[in-house]
C-alpha cells in the first residue's frame, strides 16, 4: 500500500483527485505520495493524519456542504456536527502522537 492509498482509507467517502491528495501529503512532509506506506513509522502515520485533518478542514470551509438534505423522508442535517467531531478527534490524536520515530523517553508530561 502506498501513502496516497493510506490517505484515501483515512478519508473514505471524500473523493479528491490524486493531484490534490499529493499536495496535501507534501504539505504534511511526505514527498512521494506513491512510495510504500511505512506502518511502523510514527512520522508517516502522523503525516497521514495531518493530511486527513487538512482535507477535513477544507471540506468544513465549504458552506454549501453544510445545508440540510432530505432523502426518502429522512433528513441529513448533522453533517457539520459530525465533521467537526471528526476534526476534533483527529486534532486530539495528532497532539498525543510523538512527532519523531525515536525511542520513548522517561519524560513525564504533567500538563497534557
Amino acid at each position: 500500500m502506498n501513502n496516497i492509498e493510506r490517505l484515501q482509507m483515512e478519508i473514505a467517502g471524500i473523493d479528491l483527485p490524486h493531484e490534490e491528495l499529493k499536495i496535501y501529503l507534501q504539505e504534511s512532509g511526505i514527498a512521494d505520495a506513491y512510495s510504500d506506506y511505512n506502518a511502523s513509522s510514527r512520522e508517516s502515520k502522523r503525516a497521514i493524519y495531518e493530511s486527513a485533518l487538512s482535507i477535513l478542514n477544507s471540506v468544513a470551509n465549504q458552506p454549501h456542504l453544510m445545508k440540510n438534505y432530505k432523502q426518502d423522508d429522512m433528513t441529513v442535517d448533522s453533517f457539520a456536527k459530525y465533521l467537526q467531531s471528526r476534526i476534533n478527534q483527529l486534532e486530539s490524536t495528532i497532539r498525543q502522537m510523538p512527532s519523531q520515530d525515536s525511542a520513548p523517553s522517561n519524560y513525564f508530561n504533567l500538563f497534557q
